[in-house]
């Protein structure tokens, strides 16, 4: 006869066993999901990299050939780079203080605060190639309301579509006016700081400018930081605008200055179909977002502080 704690222990290790395998049944859909939708594509793709596929024909191995044309054969590869390295340099540190600001602005009480706090916001849910016509009738030379309100000013506004040095400020400019959905999250963690670290800052004879130094802004760093990573994350894959906006309906022109790296991969994929040239290009972009990515993590620790004392 089997000792009871023996039993007990046994039929444990079957309820535990069952639960498991409920546990991997339930989530059996994601992995699924997960292996053919996401790192099914990611092993095809890397392997692709080292190809010439082309969709066309059958693989054929060629090792690196494909990154060392990118890097070194291709003047359009480093154009590309650089234009997106100048957009993301700008617009994400841009779009962070204009949401900040505007956070701080409508994070107080008063008669028709929430209409504005909507009005602000409302542009960040447009999206699409309804938004950039508008903004391709907006920024016009000629019959622009920006360079019409500008004029009111005496400034002579600049051709924004048509002159390669003034492009990507024109959809650095545009990105500025979807500002409202990182309002959002600013106004969320402004409401969250607790009043009685405000008191005890006036109690200390600290004025508006010092308590958003020392108790605001320490305070809503985890926002901030989550900002500026989903924002070179996002940066980066900038593609639409070059693609819509370009001068004459050419994608990145003029003189290429909007052809941005993800532009620049999908016209190597689905104009010329030299996919594996395109996938190489892929995960040469995913290093680089994957380098940033860790940089920023690591600098956090210096200046990103949570209520908790964790950083």
């Amino acid at each position: 006869m089997a000792h009871p704690q023996h039993a007990a222990a046994r039929r444990g290790r079957s309820l535990a066993s069952r639960e498991a395998l409920q546990g991997f049944v339930f989530v059996s859909p994601w992995i699924l999901g997960f292996l053919l939708f996401t790192a099914g594509p990611m092993l095809f793709s890397l392997y692709a990299s080292f190809t010439n596929y082309d969709i066309t024909s059958q693989m054929a191995w060629i090792g690196f050939k494909n990154y060392d044309t990118m890097l070194n054969h291709d003047p359009l590869f480093w154009k590309s780079l650089r234009n997106t390295l100048y957009f993301v340099a700008i617009s994400v540190p841009l779009q962070t203080v204009a949401g900040m600001l505007l956070a701080v602005i409508l994070n107080r009480r008063m008669l028709g605060i929430r209409l504005f706090r909507t009005v602000f916001y409302l542009p960040s849910v447009l999206s699409g190639v309804g938004v950039y016509v508008l903004w391709m009738m907006l920024l016009s030379p000629s019959a622009g309301l920006v360079n019409l309100a500008l004029s009111w000013l005496g400034i002579d506004g600049p051709a924004w579509l048509t002159d390669p040095a003034w492009t990507k400020n024109a959809i650095i400019l545009m990105k500025l006016w979807g500002a409202g959905s990182m309002m959002l999250l600013y106004l969320a963690s402004l409401q969250g700081v607790p009043n009685k670290l405000y008191e005890a800052a006036e109690l200390d004879g600290a004025g508006r400018l010092r308590k958003f130094w020392h108790v605001t802004l320490p305070m809503i760093t985890p926002v901030i930081f989550f900002e500026i990573v989903t924002g070179f994350i996002g940066g980066f894959q900038i593609f639409q605008e070059g693609y819509v906006m370009g001068y004459g309906n050419d994608p990145g022109a003029p003189m290429n200055s909007l052809l941005f790296y993800n532009l620049h991969m999908f016209l190597k994929a689905f104009k010329v179909f030299d996919m594996g040239y395109a996938m190489a290009m892929a995960w040469f972009l995913f290093l680089i977002v994957l380098l940033l990515t860790l940089i920023n993590l690591t600098l956090s620790r210096f200046w990103v502080h949570y209520e908790g004392g964790e950083q």
